[in-house]
């Protein structure tokens, strides 16, 4: 992977090896929740720092419309969000790219543990 020109390069790998050891290490077919804990665990391990269920709030004109509840937070960094889907859809972006525009973050990462072999996505803002 040429590295030279993404954002958050070394988070990123990380958070995708430590992704890819929970997925080999539990295998498909449970809840998006017991991955996104093992991932935790994991990038812990690892020397991370992880917000997880952060909440925050969404404000128009003055006032509190919705809270968005990311999954993970790495290093203050990078979204993380696990998920059990066939491929990542539309939906699945714009509801990072909303993250992103929220929190102010620049990058997330969608991890989707429903197949044998890890598939990601990044969402660039």
């Amino acid at each position: 992977m040429n590295t030279d020109k993404l954002i958050h390069a070394e988070i990123s790998e990380a958070i995708i090896g430590a992704a890819m050891k929970v997925l080999n290490t539990l295998k498909p077919g449970l809840d998006e929740k017991a991955y996104e804990n093992a991932l935790v665990i994991e990038l812990r391990n690892r020397g991370h720092r992880i917000d997880q269920q952060k909440r925050f709030e969404v404000i128009y004109e003055g006032v509190v419309v919705d809270t968005l509840i990311p999954d993970l937070i790495v290093d203050d960094l990078v979204i993380a969000d696990p998920k059990i889907a066939e491929d990542f859809t539309p939906t699945h972006i714009a509801k990072m790219a909303g993250y992103l525009a929220i929190t102010g973050l620049k990058l997330a990462l969608l991890l989707n543990f429903k197949h044998v072999d890890l598939r990601w996505k990044r969402v660039v803002r």
